[in-house]
């Protein structure tokens, strides 16, 4: 099996690489500024050299910073270009060189109305730019007839903790009161999702007959009061200013706004009867991930003193 991966420089696609490296399985992601989806000729001759068995599309507009799904609004066109026309152009390319495709899509391509977890048969119904353009690349990859796409839960990850990090911020400068979306999610932890990917792929390479859409995500869904909750009492395992606030912790829900949608929840029941992919816990990577943002803290100012330790004294 020769992989190539579009979007590597995405947190999903740095789990996977470190699990395929791990494995010793081949692979090639050349850096993202080399897909312009206008121009597919240089896409195309990037795929024919390296002659892989898969193509595995990760690339996403708000891949690295979920603050992105907001700025999608107003930088359609770019987000279009990641979401809607490159899928297009990497599906057609596929179909002419006869490789399977694997796409990462989302959960945003639904409106958020339905109370229980959206399953593969509803019916899309995107309201925001970022879910509208997501669409559209689904769409254009269905044309190519060996595809298989994934819609994730909202994903966390050692590269994609912004969020995280922001209600830390928020409770420590707001002395514990959290305002918070009226919305239900499906945490799912970057590495489970790359190791779900590889599964698939290493089922397409036997030749399964296994195309279609699907769902996956963690094992249990979350509002986000009951997650940010959660990430405060991990936090203060190693944060004594979050510590001290957690009886005075206070959470106030205001109506999710576009972009943002009241439930994003998505069942996996269709992976599991299809590659027997189980859902995964979540929480024990959660505190690991925690853990990683203040360890990485003190590296931070650990190597501050130390440069100022190296700087000679005044004399």
């Amino acid at each position: 099996m020769k992989l190539f991966i579009v979007g590597g420089n995405s947190p999903t696609a740095k789990d996977l690489i470190e699990i395929l490296r791990k494995r010793k399985i081949r692979f090639q992601a050349p850096p993202d500024k080399h897909f312009d989806p206008e121009n597919g000729v240089t896409i195309a001759k990037m795929i024919t050299d390296y002659s892989p068995t898969q193509l595995i599309n990760l690339a996403d507009f708000i891949s690295r910073n979920h603050s992105a799904l907001k700025r999608a609004e107003l930088a359609e066109e770019s987000c279009r270009r990641i979401n809607g026309l490159l899928p297009g152009t990497l599906a057609e390319i596929c179909n002419h060189l006869n490789i399977p495709m694997l796409h990462l899509s989302n959960a945003y391509v639904f409106d958020g109305e339905k109370k229980l977890g959206y399953n593969e048969n509803d019916d899309p119904n995107p309201l925001s730019v970022y879910g509208k353009t997501s669409l559209e690349g689904e769409l254009a990859v269905q044309k190519h007839n060996a595809h298989i796409i994934i819609r994730s839960g909202w994903l966390f990850g050692k590269h994609k903790k912004g969020l995280i990090k922001s209600w830390i911020r928020a409770a420590i400068k707001q002395e514990g009161e959290m305002q918070v979306s009226r919305r239900r999610f499906s945490p799912t932890y970057t590495g489970d999702l790359a190791q779900a990917i590889l599964a698939v792929c290493l089922q397409v390479d036997c030749e399964a007959n296994v195309w279609g859409t699907y769902h996956y995500s963690g094992l249990e869904t979350k509002k986000e009061s009951e997650f940010s909750a959660l990430v405060l009492k991990y936090a203060a395992n190693h944060d004594e200013k979050v510590y001290r606030l957690l009886d005075r912790i206070r959470f106030s829900e205001r109506e999710a706004r576009l972009p943002e949608i009241h439930n994003s929840t998505i069942s996996g029941k269709k992976i599991f009867d299809t590659f027997g992919i189980k859902p995964r816990s979540w929480h024990g990577h959660l505190q690991e991930v925690i853990k990683s943002l203040y360890d990485g803290r003190l590296r931070a100012t650990q190597n501050v003193e130390a440069q100022k330790s190296a700087q000679p004294s005044a004399a």
